[in-house]
């Protein structure tokens, strides 16, 4: 089975022209908008794996690209800049194209801290955190816990046990009581959901893991 279309759309945005990649399903239930992170763009593999085979299952999912990634750019603005391009974005594809069902952001890293920042002004359903940055590597002390708490939706955040910006443990603990978000830990995974080669927990079971907790989370 296939999306009904994907199709990539230019969007205006105050911080320049972004793009807006949509794979389309077949009388969708749900859309799910992704950011990308700091340090890569749309084609990262989690949100590629997401975008494939998600909407089969009727999510629609859309990939923002930022602005300062389209430009060709290999550093990324601000997060209040970033947080103006997502909003002029997500804004557009409503206006043009408003989503049919539930409304989900999320994203991979800094994605996921624009999508954690912004929830609250759409109303969206949930949140989706890939690999949220709980802090620099070495840096706990510079803790963006209170991003992840901020949205009122309910949050799925996968973690890897072996990341560096605060590993799935590391998430729980800080997270404490706080209702609303679930840490689903991907053993032995880094920041960029990658595995040893020698790990138990192979890329496939990753893959596995990641699609199985997302789908039942915004099919819900």
């Amino acid at each position: 089975m296939t999306p009904t279309h994907s199709e990539v759309l230019d969007v205006g945005t105050p911080e320049g022209t972004g793009r807006l990649f949509l794979d389309v399903a077949d009388q969708p239930t749900a859309t799910l908008v992704l950011g990308h992170g700091a340090g890569g763009g749309v084609t990262a593999a989690d949100l590629e794996l997401l975008a494939r085979r998600l909407p089969p299952l009727g999510v629609t999912v859309v990939r923002f690209e930022q602005p300062w990634r389209t430009a060709g750019g290999r550093v990324a603005v601000p997060p209040p800049r970033l947080d103006v391009g997502w909003r002029a974005a997500v804004t557009h594809l409503l206006d043009q194209t408003p989503p049919t069902g539930r409304l989900y952001f999320g994203g991979r890293s800094a994605g996921a801290r624009v999508a954690c920042r912004t929830a609250n002004d759409f109303g969206v359903a949930g949140v989706v955190c890939l690999a949220f940055p709980l802090h620099l590597p070495g840096r706990p002390e510079k803790s963006r816990l209170g991003e992840l708490l901020t949205p009122s939706a309910p949050r799925l955040v996968l973690q890897g046990t072996k990341d560096t910006f605060g590993g799935a443990d590391e998430l729980e603990a800080a997270v404490g009581e706080s209702g609303g978000v679930t840490v689903v830990a991907l053993p032995g995974a880094d920041h960029s959901f990658r595995t040893a080669k020698a790990a138990p927990f192979t890329p496939a079971d990753v893959r596995a893991s990641l699609f199985a907790e997302v789908a039942a989370f915004v099919l819900t």
